[in-house]
């Protein structure tokens, strides 16, 4: 997942809105969204090389996304040959969990270094959090406009800005998903004189600059929006895409919170 977008308590029908688009290499498999059989309450995609999931909700409102922390040089090989461990794990953790912010943040500080860097935002239904694992802790935040991409909240990436500016104005007039799909569909890179330096090459920092990657071997899987309504009412829509960026399903589902 390499743009998460969230708008909490800013908007008068939507308490809560996320918009995410998951990037990842086009042969690691995949599942699309639906709910799990073995843990009923959550609803998301599934990464089947590792068993985690990268975004999802809950039948009580709950929702969780993860984000890589993109730096090279902070990634660690797993030591004496043992498998490092998922960070999509902790997505599935905290969704399945019933803890609340405080208690989730609590958790993650304690495990947050067995894992390479990551960032993770989310709801237990009533605050949100996020806790961001190079800092090696995290916070509740309060009502605003979020945006998280592969480095720290909010950090001023070109892509980070422009979504959020974009998902702003969108918020005045929403009455559907279409805008929402529309900002996360921007495949227009940054000029290279705003992109970021994280320890990849100027090719990829170009590629990934994008709110929409779009690539032969690696680009967007999905785009992902989630509603949840003052009235208790949920939202979830999720459209996949081929390595050429081409619409190959969507998902649409509804359902009341418990």
């Amino acid at each position: 997942m390499c743009l998460v977008l969230v708008v909490w308590r800013m908007h008068a029908q939507y308490p809560c809105l996320v918009a995410a688009n998951r990037d990842e290499f086009h042969a690691r498999p995949t599942a699309r969204a639906e709910w799990w059989p073995d843990h009923p309450e959550i609803l998301a995609g599934r990464d089947l090389e590792a068993g985690g999931t990268w975004l999802g909700v809950t039948r009580t409102g709950r929702f969780a996304a993860l984000t890589n922390y993109r730096d090279p040089e902070r990634r660690r090989a797993a030591a004496g040959g043992a498998a490092t461990p998922s960070r999509g794990a902790l997505v599935t953790s905290v969704l399945e969990s019933g803890a609340s912010v405080a208690q989730s943040l609590s958790y993650l500080r304690e495990v947050g270094a067995n894992y390479n860097g990551f960032n993770l935002i989310f709801s237990d239904g009533e605050r949100l959090g996020i806790y961001e694992s190079v800092r090696g802790t995290g916070r509740e935040l309060g009502p605003g406009i979020y945006g998280l991409s592969n480095h720290l909240l909010d950090t001023p990436w070109p892509k980070v800005q422009i979504a959020k500016n974009r998902l702003q104005a969108a918020l005045l007039g929403l009455t559907d998903t279409a805008p929402l799909l529309e900002l996360l569909r921007d495949d227009r890179p940054a000029s290279d004189a705003l992109l970021p330096q994280t320890g990849v090459s100027l090719e990829w920092e170009r590629l990934l600059s994008s709110a929409f990657v779009r690539a032969p071997d690696y680009g967007t899987r999905c785009s992902t929006i989630i509603r949840i309504e003052r009235e208790g009412r949920a939202y979830f829509d999720e459209w996949s895409w081929d390595s050429i960026g081409a619409d190959i399903g969507r998902i649409s589902l509804q359902f009341d919170l418990r």
